[in-house]
């Protein structure tokens, strides 16, 4: 039998398409394996969004081809798409052995490698700014998880200052209605009972589609048709956080209380610069509309700090509206000049321990909201969903319906469903609970 050796980098939608790779690869008799050495073909799904995650991104194929000298290597993802030159430069390259294929090519991925014969050579990237076609990839199931990513959206036009994505992933391209439920119905039959939607920007679903359905009506839709599945949507942008999706949040049990939201910064000049359309004074006012319309939800946001030309005075901003605002967790990332970009260009660029100790900062102060909302909820019931693996010694990992992750002991007949739990203790980033 055959095996093949898959690596992921980057976002949940990447997670999403190296498991559609996997699912292709065993129904073609191809066995998935953890060890690097015994496959027969390797895939590295990339990423480019940070000058680092593409280095990881060429460490990760330098790695494959040392360390297998017999196996094809196909390199797609992000950084492939972009990087096509670069990659076929690195000093470990066998022409004969590598692969890359770009974004456009992952629906026919799987079936080109295992055609039998010799390895093309690298496909010439496409124009992906000019796809109107999401690639139609299909998961069996998460191996091992009780939560499944379900992509429905690729694609983004937004064109922040700061980001490659658009020129790696093309403009919005949107997965249609009926695609969208026959994933859901195979992740059904696999026991999934929570399906995070997903997408590169999700809030745009449907908006390209002839079938008259924004992301609002495909998660009613979802919640309507699947009522034994939790739904949880990931990250959106603040101003498509409509009255009507805060609605549906309060009314459908099986849509998830959680929003993310990238606020990015809170200082006004610094958001014109990195091209983010909306003020700090209409985040807070979504925010506050959130916590009004979903008092138990969880908040959490994506703060950038030291984007070039963020004085002191700009980072305290964003430090004072994180402050002020009701948000559960923070996700903080430091600019990190991505070439290719608007900003890699820009004047001002601030240097890494000031950028450090902002981090340090704004995570100090993520760290103590989210203790504060955990406390919220001690000696109270939700509903969570535990995990397969074990956390460590004989407790299991798990989330709330809120998003607050649970610690609890393994019981002796594990659930596939939710089920009530009792939150008793906080610990240090996580909160001890016992199953009702």
């Amino acid at each position: 039998m055959k095996k093949a050796y898959l690596s992921t980098l980057g976002c949940k939608v990447n997670q999403f398409e190296t498991a559609a790779f996997k699912s292709q690869l065993e129904q073609h008799g191809v066995a998935v394996t953890s060890v690097l050495e015994e496959a027969d073909f390797i895939i590295v799904n990339t990423c480019t969004v940070t000058a680092k995650a593409g280095s990881e991104s060429r460490r990760q194929v330098r790695q494959a081809l040392r360390r297998n000298d017999r196996a094809t290597v196909v390199v797609t993802g992000c950084h492939a798409q972009l990087e096509q030159e670069e990659l076929s430069r690195l000093p470990e390259i066998d022409p004969a052995r590598l692969v890359v294929a770009g974004n456009d090519a992952k629906e026919s991925l799987v079936a080109e490698l295992l055609t039998g014969q010799p390895a093309p050579p690298s496909r010439p990237m496409s124009e992906i700014g000019g796809l109107h076609r999401i690639a139609p990839l299909q998961v069996d199931r998460f191996e091992g998880r009780t939560r499944a990513y379900l992509r429905v959206q690729d694609g983004c036009e937004s064109f922040c200052s700061y980001c490659i994505v658009p020129y790696a992933r093309g403009p919005s391209r949107s997965l249609p209605l009926a695609e969208v439920e026959r994933q859901v119905m195979m992740y059904e039959q696999a026991g999934h009972r929570e399906i995070v939607v997903t997408g590169i920007h999700v809030g745009r679903y449907g908006l390209d589609l002839s079938e008259n359905c924004n992301i609002v009506g495909l998660l009613d839709r979802l919640c309507q048709s699947y009522p034994s599945i939790r739904f949880r949507l990931s990250s959106i942008e603040p101003l498509e956080i409509s009255p009507a999706l805060l609605g549906l949040m309060s009314a459908a049990d099986n849509l998830m209380p959680h929003l993310h939201i990238p606020l990015q910064s809170g200082d006004n000049e610094v958001l014109k610069r990195m091209n983010r359309r909306y003020t700090r004074e209409q985040f807070k006012a979504v925010v506050d509309r959130c916590r009004t319309a979903l008092p138990e939800a969880a908040i959490g946001y994506d703060v950038m700090v030291g984007f070039p030309g963020e004085s002191e005075v700009m980072f305290d901003n964003s430090r004072e509206l994180v402050a002020s605002t009701d948000a559960t967790y923070l996700h903080i990332f430091p600019f990190s000049k991505r070439p290719g970009t608007q900003a890699a260009s820009f004047d001002e660029h601030i240097d890494s321990a000031a950028k450090q100790r902002r981090v340090v900062i704004l995570r100090t102060l993520g760290r103590e909201k989210s203790r504060a909302f955990y406390r919220r909820f001690i000696n109270s019931r939700r509903t969570a969903l535990l995990e397969t693996e074990k956390h460590s010694g004989d407790t299991l990992k798990g989330y709330t319906d809120n998003y607050i992750p649970i610690v609890t002991d393994i019981p002796q007949n594990l659930p596939r469903e939710p089920v009530t739990v009792e939150l008793t203790e906080l610990l240090t980033d996580s909160v001890s609970a016992r199953i009702v």
